[in-house]
């Protein structure tokens, strides 16, 4: 009887601490991460001795890395998000 009891303990039940809803969460935060990065980039130039001054437009300056810091306000939430809380 001791025995069946000690191997019924032991026996462990697989649980995720992410549930679909973090997943779902966390696919969301990268992809506004990667839509900063596809902002971002672009503006270089073809010939090194020519600058292009649209490397310093406010889309890359300001825009993009506010998006991209905003990706990442979406993954702490999705870490911090409570998978079991209903609604």
């Amino acid at each position: 009887m001791g025995e069946q009891k000690r191997k019924q303990e032991t026996k462990q039940t697989t649980t995720f601490i992410f549930g679909k809803k973090n997943f779902a969460w966390m696919l969301i935060g990268i992809g506004v991460i990667a839509l900063g990065f596809i902002v971002m980039s672009g503006g270089g130039s073809d010939d090194p001795n020519v600058f292009n001054p649209e490397i310093y437009s406010w889309r890359r300056i300001r825009l993009a890395p506010a998006i991209i810091l905003a990706g990442f306000g979406v993954e702490v939430y999705a870490i911090l998000l409570n998978p079991n809380k209903e609604a």
